[in-house]
């Protein structure tokens, strides 16, 4: 399944996702990356200094969608901030020469 908008795909189903009690507001991108890291806090009592790794990796997919999200959002404000400028600039989207 391909999530509009973004460059990484869900690679964790529905179903596993029930299955694994992930909260709604987990279930993105990184969801797959959650399950086992949630396994092994319950397997380790949610000490702070285990699952490391689990973690790191999870946390850097969670950083990772969101720049790509400010990115995207950049992008669509610098286009705005175009248009904005040229029709204060009186500078016509379509030049006089095409309507000839």
């Amino acid at each position: 399944m391909e999530v509009e908008g973004s460059s990484k795909k869900m690679i964790a189903t529905q179903k596993e996702m029930v299955e694994n009690r992930v909260p709604l507001a987990y279930r993105d991108q990184c969801a797959h990356l959650l399950i086992p890291l949630n396994k092994c806090r319950a397997s380790e009592f949610y000490l702070p200094w285990k699952c490391e790794n689990e973690r790191h990796v999870y946390e850097k997919c969670e950083y990772e969608l969101v720049m790509e999200r400010l990115l995207k959002m950049q992008k669509i404000r610098e286009q705005e901030e175009k248009i904005k400028l040229q029709k204060k600039q009186g500078i016509p989207l379509i030049p006089n020469t095409a309507n000839a």
